[in-house]
């Protein structure tokens, strides 16, 4: 989360500025804070109107197209500011978190050092430098930053946040897995379940009788991966309920019996304790030598499997080797602009011989496959997939999954399938620094961006292996 996004519009106006138009920009604020964008904006056009230079309103302006996702448009009207005269340390910060996101990483740290020369107490421009710090991979001057801005302000969040993110990262799961427990108390972060008086689990066992509650929290990829820890935390509280959403509930209840599930609140039962999925490694101490990897703890329903090949059989010709790909994730997600991409930069795969794919793509970015252009075929199977079940039998039946950083790489590494997971140059936590194995999954194989934004490299060279794969192994239809 990005001091940008949480930070309210910049607190004064200059002394010169009229009252009238001081009122005005105090209620803008008011109406950036409580997300009423429209209305800020049609007060913004008044003063504007009035006054085209005026640094602090076109500073508000480029904020508000921040918060509406129209980045080039925001860092164009704050930098008109600048040149207006619109220069706090953070209204520099705003600008470094833009420039951060249209991935200008060498501009946002002008713009941060700027900040803090100005400012060198404020945390804020020393949690905006260790943002900046992860996007570039240098990770000791991220979270020498994030310590800064901790010292300064012991109780930021998303500075606690990004240091655990980024000890994660580089193997400090001790301290990481304490920092990340911030996560919930990010201003704005969805809360993790209603308001409650029961406490947080230690990790104890609880009294004979008294219920566990454990939430399956976060996106799907995370519920997958975390779900590997409930064996644990049943041996320790045999008695335990699981809120889990209605897509995650069946896999969870066939693969790990024992707890009650639910997929709505008005369900949940009393409970002593809770605890989230992503709570469990640090309640069991985990280290990279004791991650549980004891081969697939997820199997596909068999019927299911052998529906999807004899469908399979049908649809890809016999000889071609079935390559499953998925190349964008949930568009809610905070990091999905690093880790998406759009059909056609995949071209390079509809140039290999010997291949068929196929798309278990979901969501909008479906629609891309009309414009599929490669000799290779393309079969999209989103319409026949109603849910993870089908999703799974699918994976027994192909050859392989290449795919962006999304839950499909999750369910294909606790299937046991093989998948190769195309990352970000600055990727997510549990991926670790420049393996190219899963710590978590033992069928992944990591494809890393050489450098930032570097889709184009990675592709290719991601081409060239199947190409080879392609070449070389059976495939699933003989």
């Amino acid at each position: 989360m990005s001091a940008a996004q949480k930070l309210p519009a910049p607190a004064a106006a200059p002394a010169a500025v009229p009252i009238p138009v001081a009122e005005l920009l105090t209620v803008v604020r008011e109406y950036i804070d409580a997300s009423r964008y429209d209305a800020a904006e049609r007060l913004l056009g008044h003063v504007l109107a009035a006054a085209p230079r005026h640094g602090e309103s076109l500073h508000l302006k480029g904020f508000i197209a921040f918060k509406r996702n129209r980045g080039e448009e925001a860092a164009a009207l704050m930098e008109q500011a600048m040149e207006a005269g619109a220069g706090a340390p953070r209204q520099l910060c705003n600008l470094a978190e833009v420039y951060r996101l249209l991935g200008r990483l060498d501009d946002g740290l002008k713009m941060i050092r700027r900040a803090q020369a100005l400012a060198p107490t404020d945390a804020v421009g020393h949690f905006n430098e260790a943002m900046l710090r992860y996007e570039r991979l240098e990770t000791d001057l991220c979270i020498r930053a994030a310590r800064r801005a901790i010292a300064l302000k012991p109780d930021l969040p998303e500075a606690h946040m990004r240091l655990g993110q980024t000890l994660l990262l580089i193997g400090d799961l001790q301290e990481g897995w304490e920092e990340y427990e911030w996560r919930y108390q990010i201003s704005g972060a969805q809360p993790l379940m209603p308001k409650s008086d029961r406490p947080q689990w230690n990790g104890q066992p609880l009294p004979e009788g008294e219920r566990l509650l454990l939430v399956a929290d976060q996106g799907f990829g995370d519920v997958i991966m975390f779900a590997r820890f409930l064996p644990w935390a049943i041996a320790r509280c045999p008695k335990i309920v699981v809120a889990t959403s209605a897509e995650m509930r069946p896999l969870l209840e066939r693969h790990f019996p024992g707890p009650t599930y639910f997929s709505r609140w008005d369900e949940c039962p009393a409970f002593a304790a809770y605890c989230p999925f992503s709570g469990l490694p640090r309640l069991a101490g985990t280290r990279l030598e004791t991650i549980p990897r004891d081969g697939p703890y997820f199997h596909p329903l068999p019927d299911r499997a052998a529906a999807w090949k004899e469908r399979l059989d049908g649809l890809v010709a016999p000889g071609l080797k079935r390559i499953a790909i998925a190349w964008a994730g949930r568009p809610t997600h905070n990091n999905d602009r690093n880790r998406s991409i759009s059909l056609d930069m995949l071209a390079p795969f509809g140039a290999i011989p010997g291949i068929a794919l196929l798309a278990l793509q979901k969501g909008p970015a479906v629609a891309q496959a009309a414009q599929w252009q490669g000799a290779a075929p393309l079969h999209v199977l989103d319409p026949q997939i109603q849910d993870f079940d089908d999703t799974a039998a699918i994976l027994q039946n192909v050859d392989l999954l290449v795919c962006v950083d999304t839950s499909l790489g999750h369910l294909a590494g606790a299937l046991g399938r093989p998948a190769w997971i195309m990352l970000p140059y600055a990727p997510d936590w549990r991926w670790l620094m420049a393996r190219t194995d899963s710590v978590y999954y033992e069928s992944l194989r990591l494809f890393r961006q050489p450098e930032p934004r570097g889709w184009t490299k990675l592709i290719e060279a991601v081409a060239g292996e199947i190409a080879r794969f392609a070449a070389q192994a059976p495939s699933s239809s003989g």
